[in-house]
C-alpha cells in the first residue's frame, strides 16, 4: 500500500459510524462513573473498527483526564498499526520497542504504545517508568499474556478489546480480570449495514478422529500435519479449490508447515499461482510475498498461523481453512480476514476442511458473548465432539455437480434406513454397497453419452462414495481404518465395472 493510499484510508477511518460512537460513549459512562481502577471489557467482530474506536477513546479521554494512556498489543506489527491510527486521530504517541531501554523524553508524550514482553521486561529491569496512566488499553485482550502486567498499573482503568472475549487458556478465564463485557454489534448486522462482506460457506465431510489435543486445548501440529499432508487431503483440497475458488484470490490457512509446503507443491504441480509463508519467513521476503499476494488477481497463499492478526488485505476473496481448530477465537480471526468490504466486493468465499463451521456455528451466527464471558467452561463442554460431527455429518451434492446428473430424479441415499432395512429383512450387508453401486453407475451411465464420458463422470462422485462408505462403516460399528480406505478403492473399481455393463445393456436396449 502507498502512503497515499494509507493516509487516504486513515482519513476514511477517523469518520466514526453510528455503531462506533454508540459503543465509545457506553465505554465513557463506565469511565466517568465507575471506580478509576475499573477492569472493562470490550467485544466488537473483526472488521468492526476496534483500532479507530480505542484511538478515538484515547483521543477523547486525553482531552478530559489529566492523565497519561497506554496502549498493549502482543506483536510488533500490531504497535506501528496501532501508532499510525493514533496519529490519524491526532495522539501524539511513542512506541516503546527493544530498542527503548529508558524514557528520558516521556514528558512530551501523552500516550505510549508497547508490545507486551518488551514493557514487562523494562519494568521488571526497574529502568524505565511511565508516570501518571490513568487508562490502559489492551488490543487482542483474549491472550493471557497481558495478564502479567496488571499488577504494574493497579491504579488505572483497564479497558480490553477484542473480537472473542474467550480466553485463550480456559484454566484462566477472562471473567477474573475483568468486571464487565459490553457486546458490540453483531457479524450480521454489520453485514446487513454494509460495513463487513458475507460469506458462503461450503463444508467438506473431513474425518478428525486421528487428530489428538494438545496440552493448549487445540489440535496438536504433528497429528494435523500426518491427516492434512496425505494425498486423500491434499486431493480434496484441490477439488475444492478447483470447484469453489479458482481464479479467485485464496488465504489457505494450515496448522502445520509441513501441511502449507505439501499443499504449495500441489498447487504448484497443478499450475495453480501459489506461494507459501510461515513465521520461518525472513522479513524481507515476507514483504514481498504479501506484495504479489496484494497485486496478483488469482493469487493463492498457503501458511501458518502468521496471518490471523495484524494482517489486513481486502482484496481476498476466499478463506480455506485446511485446518481443524477448537478454537473459537482462530476460528474468527482466520474467516474475518476476507470479511472486508471493497466496492466491487459484497461476498467471500469459506471453504470449511477442519468440520469448524458445524463445531462452532456459521461466522455470522448469533452468539451469546455474555454467556461465553461469564460461563466459558460450560460453553467449551457443550461444543460438539469430532465424533458427533461426523456421524450427523450430511453430504449434499453441489449445485454445480448435480446439473451434471440432471436425467436422474434422485441421486441421493439414505444408508442408515437401508442398513435398518437389511436387518428387517435378515439381508447380507454389502447388499447396501451393491444397491449403491448400481445407482451411481446408473446416474453416470444416463448422463452421458459415451462410455468414456460416463466414467470419466464417476470420478467427480468421489465425495459422495466417500460419504456412503464412511456412513456404512458407521452402521457396522468397530471397523478399521484400513477396512474403510480398501472399502473405498473396491467401490471405486465396482463402480467402473458396473458402468461398463450398465452401459452395454444401454447398447443392447437401443439397438
Amino acid at each position: 500500500m502507498s502512503k497515499k493510499d494509507l493516509l487516504a484510508e486513515i482519513e476514511d477511518k477517523k469518520e466514526l459510524y453510528s455503531y462506533q460512537k454508540g459503543d465509545i460513549d457506553k465505554i465513557f459512562e463506565r469511565l466517568d462513573n465507575a471506580p478509576h481502577n475499573y477492569h472493562l471489557l470490550y467485544q466488537l467482530p473483526t472488521g468492526g473498527g476496534k483500532t479507530v474506536i480505542f484511538s478515538e477513546i484515547t483521543r477523547r479521554y486525553l482531552e478530559q483526564y489529566n492523565k497519561k494512556v497506554v496502549v498493549l498489543t502482543h506483536r510488533i506489527e500490531l504497535c506501528k498499526q496501532t501508532s499510525k491510527m493514533l496519529k490519524a486521530f491526532d495522539v501524539k504517541n511513542k512506541i516503546i520497542n527493544s530498542a527503548i531501554k529508558e524514557l528520558p523524553d516521556q514528558e512530551e508524550y501523552s500516550c505510549f504504545v508497547a508490545m507486551v514482553e518488551t514493557l514487562k521486561n523494562r519494568l521488571n529491569d526497574e529502568k524505565l517508568e511511565i508516570e501518571d496512566i490513568g487508562l490502559v488499553i489492551i488490543d487482542e485482550a483474549h491472550f493471557n499474556s497481558f495478564r502479567k502486567l496488571f499488577k504494574s498499573f493497579e491504579n488505572a482503568f483497564i479497558l480490553g478489546v477484542t473480537a472473542t472475549p474467550l480466553s485463550s487458556n480456559i484454566k484462566l478465564p477472562m471473567y477474573e480480570n475483568y468486571s464487565e463485557l459490553i457486546v458490540g454489534d453483531t457479524i450480521q448486522n454489520l453485514i446487513e449495514k454494509g460495513f463487513l462482506a458475507n460469506a458462503t460457506t461450503y463444508s467438506y465431510d473431513v474425518g478428525l478422529t486421528s487428530l489428538k489435543v494438545g496440552i493448549n486445548g487445540d489440535y496438536t501440529v504433528k497429528s494435523s500435519d500426518d491427516l492434512y499432508s496425505n494425498m486423500v487431503m491434499q486431493e480434496k483440497l484441490l477439488h475444492a479449490y478447483t470447484e469453489k475458488s479458482l481464479g479467485k484470490k485464496t488465504l489457505i490457512f494450515n496448522n502445520g508447515i509441513n501441511t502449507s509446503l505439501h499443499v504449495y507443491e500441489s498447487f504448484r504441480h497443478a499450475g495453480y499461482n501459489i506461494r507459501h509463508l510461515d513465521n520461518t519467513t525472513t522479513t524481507e521476503d515476507r514483504k514481498e510475498i504479501l506484495t504479489w499476494f496484494k497485486k496478483t488477481p488469482d493469487a493463492i497463499l498457503t501458511s501458518v498461523g502468521i496471518l490471523t492478526t495484524g494482517f489486513d488485505e481486502p482484496t481476498v476473496e476466499t478463506i480455506i481453512l485446511n485446518r481443524a481448530t477448537k478454537s473459537l477465537t482462530l476460528y474468527f480471526q482466520m474467516i474475518g480476514r476476507g470479511s472486508r468490504k471493497l466496492p466491487n466486493k459484497d461476498n467471500f468465499t469459506v471453504i470449511d476442511l477442519g468440520n469448524n463451521a458445524l463445531r462452532f456455528g456459521l461466522w455470522n451466527n448469533p452468539v451469546d458473548w455474555q454467556h461465553i464471558f461469564k460461563s466459558p467452561e460450560y460453553y467449551l463442554e457443550s461444543l460438539r465432539e469430532d465424533a458427533d460431527i461426523e456421524s450427523n455429518f450430511k453430504y449434499v451434492m453441489p449445485d454445480e455437480l448435480r446439473k451434471k446428473f440432471s436425467k436422474t430424479i434422485d441421486v441421493t441415499m439414505d444408508i442408515h434406513e437401508e442398513f435398518k432395512f437389511t436387518v428387517k429383512n435378515n439381508l447380507k450387508a454389502k447388499s447396501i454397497l451393491e444397491k449403491s453401486l448400481e445407482q451411481h453407475a446408473t446416474m453416470c451411465v444416463e448422463n452421458t453419452e459415451d462410455l468414456v464420458e460416463a466414467r470419466k463422470l464417476s470420478k467427480e462422485l468421489n465425495d459422495d462414495i466417500e460419504y456412503r462408505i464412511k456412513q456404512y462403516c458407521i452402521c457396522l460399528g468397530n471397523v478399521t481404518k484400513n477396512y474403510r480406505s480398501w472399502l473405498i478403492e473396491d467401490y471405486s473399481l465396482k463402480l467402473t465395472i458396473a458402468i461398463g455393463r450398465i452401459y452395454r445393456i444401454k447398447i443392447m436396449s437401443e439397438d
